[in-house]
C-alpha cells in the first residue's frame, strides 16, 4: 500500500468529489480516479459508493477513514518535526488570518520581513476558513478566539478597537433608535458577533442597507454612502473617505491571537517572523 494512495482517498473522503479532491492535493481528475481504483483493488474493498452527487464513504470505507487519519497523523508529526530543526532563513511560511487584517496589520511587517530574509516566501491566506495548524495547512494563524488545541502554542497578539463609521459629512445617529439610518453588517452566519449585536441593539430602527462578511467590503459600501459601518479602527481610520461616529457607546473591540503548532517552535524562520510581528504590531492597535 502507497501512502500517497491513502492521500488520495482522504482527499476524496473530505472534499466528497474527484474534481475538489483533485484541485485539493494538485493531481489531475484521471490521476485520482486510477489511483483510487488501484487502492481499493489492493485491499480488495469498495471504499465509496459512487452517486449523482460526489462520493460518498461505504461502511469499510469508513473504517478505512479511522486508520488512514492516524496513518496521517504520524506523518505530518514527522513532518513537522523534520520542519522544526531546520535553521536556515529560507523556503516557505503560510500565515492564516481575516481578509482586513492580513491586507491592513500584516502586509507591512511580511513586506518588511521579506526586505530582512529574502530567501523567505510568505504566504498569506485570507478568508473565513480556520485552516488546520497540525495538518500544516498554514504555520502562524491569527484568529479573534483564543487556541484550545493543546498542541497549539499562542498568545494573545493585541486587542483592536472598533467604531462607528459613516461617510465623511455625514451626521451621527441618534442611539437607541436609529431610525432614518441604513446600516451595513455581518451576513447571517456571524450575525451574533459582538459588534453586530451591539449596531443591532444601539441602531434598533435603522434599515439593514446591506450584509457582507468582508470587512474591507464594508468599508467600501461604508465610503460609496451605502450605510454605516462597525468596522476595526486600524481599517476604518486609514480611509480618509470615512469618519468615526459618536454615539455615546463604542462597539465592543476584539483581541487578536497568533498560534503556530509546538512542533515547529525551533523554525528559524517561523521564530524570526513571529518576532517582528509582535515587534511591530503588538500594543499598536489606536
Amino acid at each position: 500500500m502507497d501512502w500517497s494512495d491513502l492521500r488520495i482517498f482522504l482527499a476524496i473522503a473530505r472534499e466528497g468529489t474527484l474534481g475538489a479532491a483533485a484541485r485539493k492535493i494538485g493531481q489531475t481528475q484521471p490521476t485520482m480516479g486510477r489511483r483510487l481504483r488501484a487502492l481499493e483493488t489492493s485491499l480488495g474493498q469498495t471504499l465509496f459508493q459512487r452517486t449523482a452527487d460526489g462520493f460518498v464513504l461505504t461502511d469499510e470505507g469508513t473504517a478505512v477513514l479511522r486508520h488512514a487519519e492516524r496513518i496521517e497523523d504520524e506523518a505530518l508529526a514527522l513532518q513537522r518535526h523534520a520542519s522544526g530543526a531546520e535553521t536556515q532563513l529560507d523556503g516557505l511560511l503560510r500565515l492564516s488570518s481575516s481578509d482586513w487584517f492580513g491586507t491592513v496589520m500584516l502586509s507591512p511587517v511580511i513586506a518588511a520581513f521579506g526586505k530582512r530574509h529574502p530567501k523567505v516566501t510568505v504566504e498569506l491566506l485570507t478568508d473565513a476558513r480556520l485552516y488546520s495548524l497540525p495538518r500544516r495547512e498554514a504555520d502562524l494563524v491569527f484568529r479573534i478566539k483564543p487556541f484550545g488545541e493543546p498542541e497549539v502554542i499562542s498568545r494573545k497578539l493585541l486587542h483592536i478597537p472598533y467604531a462607528l463609521y459613516g461617510k465623511k459629512g455625514c451626521k451621527p445617529p441618534r442611539a437607541g433608535d436609529g431610525s432614518g439610518a441604513r446600516v451595513v453588517t455581518m451576513n447571517a452566519e456571524f450575525a451574533d458577533m459582538p459588534d453586530a449585536v451591539w449596531l443591532k441593539r444601539t441602531l434598533p430602527n435603522a434599515e439593514v442597507a446591506s450584509r457582507s462578511n468582508n470587512r474591507q467590503a464594508q468599508a467600501e459600501l461604508c465610503a460609496y454612502g451605502g450605510g454605516l459601518a462597525v468596522l476595526p479602527r486600524p481599517l476604518g481610520d486609514r480611509d480618509r473617505r470615512l469618519v468615526a461616529l459618536d454615539v455615546g457607546t463604542s462597539p465592543p473591540g476584539r483581541d487578536t491571537y497568533v498560534g503556530y503548532h509546538r512542533d515547529l517552535r525551533r523554525l528559524a524562520r517561523l521564530r524570526a517572523l513571529l518576532d517582528l510581528v509582535i515587534e511591530k504590531l503588538a500594543g499598536t492597535a489606536p
